[in-house]
């Protein structure tokens, strides 16, 4: 009996975010603390297995209440649902013919949820993998984060962009251009893998308690695009000004001017969009211990850069005071 194991890495968004929607660029990163994880096996019939964290059983109806809040009315049973049948529609659109072969596939994630590091595409991602296994196909790289996207988009109507699933799909440090004429001409943008050595320090803190859906924060803003405000398409642009702008610093190891992008982003963000008020206390802690900051991704969790040890413990010691976890996350396999 055949067993494949697969997994997809958490995401962190260095900068950029969140114009990867709107035709420009960001960098982001892998982080490899966190992890959703598959295991698909042969069975004579199609099996989907509950992980733990899909709760049937509660201690009383508030504890039902906040576990829906948190997850959802299906918790990651939808993300792998949705996953495979996205997987068929695309062997069915591009005349892949699967062989009769049925199995069972259980997951789990170590992923900190809706706090802005990726935890629901890194379950579709690593499902993908998990499928192109076991039947043998192959979903080009660059195409690839596309049906990713799709299946949260189209099956199950989160509002999302590609920057999670290229960083995810690809893994390392990846700069992304989504130019609107090669987007449009060819269906993905330009992605490229940079150096994971020319990064400086950098921290990661994350509050579970301030969670949020990213659908939820992404929505008025899509509908301010949409409408073209002039607002949000200039800042769409400065975004992608910044991204280029810190892959430049990055190149030089101007490890400063990094962190004055990093924050530079965040306050854009902030110009355009309203703050969760503990997010932003978030940010400004980190900043007064002297660290750059800015959302890894929708709020919740922080990224930047510090200068050294007493700044990171500063960090630990402040944002830990608000219930903060804060690490050295790990970007390299070794």
């Amino acid at each position: 009996m055949r067993r494949i194991e697969t997994h997809a890495f958490a995401r962190a968004g260095l900068v950029g975010n969140p114009s990867d929607g709107y035709f420009g660029k960001t960098i982001s990163l892998s982080i490899r603390d966190f992890a959703a994880r598959i295991v698909i096996y042969d069975w004579p019939t199609l099996e989907i297995l509950p992980s733990a964290e899909d709760h049937v059983r509660f201690d009383s109806l508030a504890e039902l209440a906040e576990d829906v809040r948190r997850n959802g009315y299906y918790g990651a049973l939808r993300l792998v649902t949705a996953s495979l049948k996205k997987f068929h529609d695309y062997c069915v659109e591009h005349n892949v013919e699967l062989p009769q072969r049925n199995f069972t596939i259980r997951y789990d994630t170590d992923v900190p949820r809706q706090v802005g590091l990726a935890g629901s595409s890194a379950i579709i991602t690593a499902t993908f993998r998990a499928l192109m296994r076991f039947y043998e196909v192959e979903i080009p790289l660059e195409v690839l984060p596309n049906w990713i996207l799709a299946t949260e988009r189209d099956e199950l109507r989160i509002m999302a962009g590609l920057q999670d699933r290229v960083a995810q799909t690809y893994e390392g440090l990846v700069y992304m251009d989504f130019e609107r004429a090669k987007m449009e001409r060819d269906g993905y943008g330009t992605y490229r893998r940079l150096d994971l050595e020319l990064l400086p320090p950098l921290y990661l803190a994350y509050q579970l308690q301030l969670s949020e859906e990213s659908g939820v924060v992404h929505t008025n803003l899509r509908e301010r695009w949409d409408r073209g405000e002039p607002e949000v398409i200039s800042a769409m642009r400065e975004f992608a000004a910044l991204t280029d702008r810190f892959h430049d610093a990055l190149q030089a190891r101007q490890y400063d001017e990094l962190g004055k992008i990093i924050d530079a982003n965040f306050d854009l963000r902030r110009s355009i969009m309203s703050i969760n008020p503990g997010h932003l206390q978030m940010v400004e802690t980190a900043r007064a211990c002297g660290a750059s900051a800015h959302f890894a991704g929708s709020g919740g969790a922080i990224i930047g850069t510090y200068r050294d040890e007493a700044t990171f413990g500063r960090l630990k010691q402040e944002l830990g005071r608000q219930g903060c976890r804060v690490i050295k996350p790990k970007i390299e396999d070794r």
